[in-house]
């Protein structure tokens, strides 16, 4: 077994430790395609892999809207109160720390390895979601003047 297979195989260990589904789901899922001779996939999945994870987060918070569990009145309340306006405001300044950080890890590759386990640490011990890196990143490019 080589060393990448180990270094999935103790990531999934930490996924199961920290009981966290998410993450033990998706290293299994490469650990799989590593064992199954299907590497062909990596570029791929390293291509549309987050286009196709922030599609369907996209539908994940707004299947509430289009079930009507949020009517289109809360929408417009939305603009009222401060702590709606607030969330608006964070949500602005995410999407922007994020698109930075899309830039950030395609044009320096190199700190994408210490995104990683920065964001799994919080995923496996502080029961984060994966979505860190890209705000990792655009945090990081504020901190270090990247666009």
């Amino acid at each position: 077994m080589d060393v990448t297979s180990l270094l999935l195989l103790a990531l999934a260990a930490l996924g199961i430790i920290s009981k966290n589904s998410p993450l033990t789901i998706a290293i299994i899922c490469l650990l799989l395609l590593r064992v199954l001779g299907l590497q062909q996939a990596f570029p791929w999945l390293e291509k549309y892999g987050l286009t196709i994870g922030i599609i369907i987060l996209t539908i994940g918070v707004m299947t509430p809207l289009a079930s009507g569990k949020i009517p289109p009145q809360t929408l417009w309340q939305t603009f009222l109160g401060w702590k709606s306006l607030a969330a608006v405001g964070i949500g602005i300044l995410v999407a922007y720390l994020g698109g930075r950080g899309a830039v950030l890890m395609g044009s320096q590759p190199s700190i994408v390895a210490g995104l990683l386990i920065g964001t799994v640490i919080g995923v496996a011990f502080f029961k984060g979601v994966p979505v860190g890196p890209l705000i990792a990143a655009g945090i990081l490019s504020l901190l270090i003047g990247r666009l």
